[in-house]
């Protein structure tokens, strides 16, 4: 009995302690462990020697320490990529990755996730895939698709028909059929979109015009491997690897190279190339007369005295031809090329320029309250594609608007000259565009073809 009482006197005196250090040690290492794995801050530690007393001498821990914070947390949750854009102010546009699947005639495409969708983010868009976002005229008559970014376990239509190449989706209506738009609101938006897959990619058009696809057919053709398919139309779900909503377009009837890989000089010699145009640069004065190409129009902005215009050319040394361009594209596209100057009146004609070789001269001729439109549409991109430019503004006495207003009238006297708001649009248009025909002064403007002859010498 004296043994028992004497073991259990000396257990509670020793073997106590050195349990309860050991708990404290013990408790003071887990926690060291729980701070290193789960506090956010911490990022780097260091070993440091802790001495503790224990029975049987002095115990040295290794215990891991802080030195450095970092705001990047431990384990780190990484944010999801925002799939669709829609703040540009020229074209609202969806890019993503993963199970995305297409219902066509349901104008609704699903983005299928592991994820579930946050409560604070918006998961459903409505995007309109033609580029002059701005413009609701042109929008209104575009289909509105509904992108929907969904759970997995959701309620989802199931694929009918796999494809392992990327998809782009775009509309051929809005001003599409108007020889300007057709390149700025689709062709070089295309052309940003599409060119790096180098024809991989599966075009989903949305309104599709038959007639404009057939237009345009080598262009797309040379973008695309791969027969495009009208999702109007289409019953089946199709699914695909990635997508892309709408079109990428960052400047008028040009490429901003700010936003962009591409250039205009790329689009340009990527056009040359389709059409098999022949001419890189305008001809050399020293060898060959210069040919200038002046771009008749039938209804509006018409030359009143294009004779006149014509006998003075050719008195200078230009070989001149005279006529509107047609639609024929690939006969259009080498007939420019064969030009050196291409001279018209502020209208879509002047798309043509694109088809001239580099170093080319563009006339650009600019009625009354046409400054603004016409360095916006042609000037400026013409600067961009390596072309020499030049503009004649004409003067009140030489716009057919002198005969259809007195003289002290606002239309005259204080034409708009900045950029017009959508609002106004409408009756800028059918005054300065619709109704102004152009005569000429020859003599004032002999001294800008007599430029033009000096820059096709530079």
């Amino acid at each position: 009995m004296k043994y028992d009482s004497f073991f259990a006197r000396s257990f509670s005196k020793h073997e106590q302690k050195k349990l309860g250090i050991g708990a404290f040690v013990s408790c003071f290492i887990i926690a060291a462990i729980f701070c290193i794995l789960f506090k956010p801050e911490i990022h780097h530690f260091r070993v440091v020697n802790v001495k503790v007393s224990l029975r049987g001498g002095p115990k040295i821990l290794a215990i891991r320490e802080e030195v450095t914070k970092t705001k990047k947390p431990y384990f780190e949750i990484e944010q999801e990529k925002q799939i669709c854009n829609v703040t540009h102010p020229r074209a609202d546009l969806c890019e993503m990755n993963g199970d995305i699947r297409i219902h066509g005639n349901s104008s609704t495409i699903y983005l299928v996730s592991t994820q579930l969708p946050s409560e604070d983010n918006n998961n459903t868009w409505s995007i309109r895939p033609y580029a002059r976002k701005g413009d609701k005229r042109a929008m209104d008559s575009v289909t509105n698709l509904t992108v929907r970014k969904v759970h997995i376990s959701q309620e989802i239509p199931h694929c009918t028909r796999n494809y392992t190449v990327p998809a782009i989706v775009f509309s051929t209506k809005g001003y599409a059929g108007n020889h300007f738009h057709d390149f700025t609101d689709v062709l070089i938006p295309l052309f940003q979109t599409s060119r790096r897959f180098n024809g991989e990619v599966q075009f989903l058009i949305t309104n599709k015009r038959c007639w404009w696809i057939n237009k345009y057919k080598p262009v797309l053709q040379r973008l695309s491997k791969y027969e495009m398919i009208d999702i109007d139309k289409e019953k089946e779900v199709l699914c695909f690897p990635s997508m892309t909503i709408g079109l990428k377009a960052n400047k008028e009837f040009s490429i901003n190279t700010s936003e962009s890989p591409y250039s205009m000089m790329d689009f340009t010699k990527f056009l040359k190339t389709t059409y098999s145009l022949k001419r890189k640069f305008a001809v050399r004065l020293k060898k060959n007369k210069p040919r200038l190409l002046i771009i008749s129009r039938s209804r509006t902005r018409r030359f009143t005295n294009v004779e006149e215009v014509v006998t003075l050319a050719r008195s200078l040394g230009f070989k001149v031809v005279v006529g509107e361009t047609g639609e024929n594209l690939a006969q259009v596209a080498k007939t420019v090329n064969s030009f050196d100057v291409l001279m018209g009146v502020h209208g879509a004609g002047l798309t043509n320029m694109v088809f001239l070789p580099e170093k080319a001269a563009v006339i650009q001729i600019v009625g009354l309250g046409m400054e603004w439109v016409s360095k916006v549409d042609f000037e400026i991109p013409a600067v961009d594609m390596n072309l020499k430019y030049l503009d004649y503004k004409i003067s009140v006495n030489e716009s057919s608007l002198i005969q259809q207003y007195p003289v002290e009238h606002h239309v005259l006297r204080d034409p708009p000259g900045n950029m017009i708001s959508p609002k106004g649009w409408v009756s800028y248009r059918k005054i300065y565009l619709d109704q102004q025909d152009v005569k000429i002064d020859v003599n004032r403007f002999r001294n800008t073809l007599l430029k033009a002859l000096e820059l096709l010498r530079s």
